[in-house]
C-alpha cells in the first residue's frame, strides 16, 4: 500500500497536497480505495460550496458500498475533478493523481496526520 510522505492525511482517509497558487487538492488514500473496491460513481462536492473540516461534502460509491467523503478541513470548493465523472475507476488505477475536488481554507485543522502518522493509524 502506498503512502506517499508529500502528502497530508484524515483519519477518514482522504489526502490533501498544496499547490503552488495556495490551493488544495483532496482524494481518497490507496487504503480507502482498497476497501471500497472497484470504483463505479463519485459525488464531489460543488463548486462554490463552503465545506466544514470532518463533515461529510461528498460521496464514493463501489460495486461493495458507499463512502462520505469527509471534508478535511474548513473553506471553500474551487473546482473538481471533471474526469471523474465518466472514469471514476481513476481513483482504483491512481488514487494520489485521481484528485476529486480543489479547496481553500484559511487554517488547516490540528488533527491532519503525516504519512507515519496515517500509517500508525492503519496499525
Amino acid at each position: 500500500m502506498k503512502i506517499p510522505e508529500n502528502l497530508q492525511y484524515t483519519a477518514e482517509h482522504l489526502w490533501i497536497r498544496q499547490q503552488d497558487d495556495g490551493s488544495w487538492l483532496a482524494g481518497i488514500t490507496d487504503y480507502a480505495q482498497d476497501l471500497l473496491g472497484d470504483i463505479v460513481y463519485v459525488e464531489a462536492p460543488a463548486v462554490g460550496t463552503a465545506i466544514t473540516a470532518g463533515t461529510p461534502c461528498g460521496l464514493v460509491e463501489s460495486v461493495k458500498t458507499g463512502s462520505d467523503l469527509h471534508a478535511p478541513a474548513s473553506g471553500s470548493v474551487l473546482a473538481i475533478n471533471e474526469a471523474l465523472q465518466s472514469t471514476p475507476e481513476d481513483i482504483n488505477d491512481k488514487p494520489y493523481d485521481a484528485w476529486i475536488f480543489s479547496f481553500t481554507s484559511s487554517a488547516l485543522p490540528d488533527n491532519l496526520l503525516n504519512a507515519e502518522q496515517y500509517r500508525a493509524l492503519l496499525g
